[in-house]
């Protein structure tokens, strides 16, 4: 049931930000579904418990993580962009870089517990996410499973807060990569005018596609970067394609059907090539 619910918040996600352009509504839309499918997943908890502690375990580690993940990643998200400048390039960079630098101390504040979760570590996972278990002692997320301890471990927060996280800083990143490639590629574009066309599947299936490129190495022998071809394909099909390092980190974290425009394409292909020799 819970990761039934995870499957769809992640669709529903998926979904959004594919269609909205605004960076700040597609966060506060994003906030509101995160924030219903807590509800939802918080309530199938209080109402059936689990049937034994080491589905407890999985589910305060690995799924309930995930989705406090992306209510912390749009309510960040949505505050820093906010605050962002909207003057030079210069200023937007030193601005999402010192904002990187804040999340990265987070990980270095915490660097024993960061290090525990990066490795699979799983000797202390009682004492971790079992919410009768923790030890106030060991733990920094102690409001949480005070005050909502039926549905909080010590650490669950931890692991929300480091997923989040990481999806910031490779949302930041990419930011800073488009402000000094942007204006070098609008430099150089070409005199020959490209026709014009459009991408009529969905973004996600671009980013699919744009990745599978990259890590071929069929573009420039590999040499031309994610946000080279990328901005190729913006270009080419006049097309915003956004967060593109977090639609491939989404991508990874289906549960099935990874590549399932690359397949599309491959199962296509075949039918096409069957029906001509036919």
């Amino acid at each position: 049931m819970y990761r039934l619910l995870i499957d769809k918040l992640e669709e529903e996600l998926e979904v959004l930000e594919t269609e909205a352009n605004d960076v700040l509504t597609y966060s506060e839309k994003g906030m509101r579904t995160s924030k219903k499918y807590f509800s939802k997943i918080r309530k199938l908890v209080i109402n059936n418990g689990f049937k034994n502690e080491e589905d407890e375990c999985i589910f305060f580690k690995k799924i309930k993580p995930h989705a406090v993940s992306k209510l912390i990643y749009y309510v960040r998200l949505f505050n820093i962009e906010s605050r962002r400048p909207r003057s030079s390039r210069k200023s937007q960079k030193q601005f999402l870089q010192a904002e990187i630098d804040k999340l990265q101390n987070y990980f270095n504040e915490n660097l024993e517990f960061y290090h525990y979760y990066r490795r699979g570590s799983t000797n202390l996972d009682q004492h971790f996410f079992l919410r009768r278990k923790a030890n106030l002692r060991l733990h920094p997320d102690t409001i949480h499973f005070v005050t909502d301890a039926e549905f909080s471990t010590s650490h669950d927060g931890s692991v929300a807060t480091i997923m989040a996280y990481d999806l910031l800083i490779v949302y930041l990143q990419k930011q800073v990569e488009e402000l000094k490639y942007k204006q070098k590629f609008k430099n150089s574009e070409t005199k020959k005018k490209i026709p014009k066309v459009s991408w009529t599947r969905n973004k996600v299936d671009l980013i699919e596609l744009i990745y599978a490129l990259h890590t071929t190495r069929a573009i420039n022998s590999g040499n031309a970067s994610i946000n080279e071809i990328a901005d190729l394909f913006e270009r080419v099909f006049q097309i915003e394609l956004g967060d593109y390092y977090r639609t491939y980190l989404e991508l990874r974290s289906r549960k099935t059907n990874q590549l399932k425009f690359l397949d599309h394409l491959k199962a296509s292909l075949a039918q096409r090539i069957y029906e001509a020799d036919a």
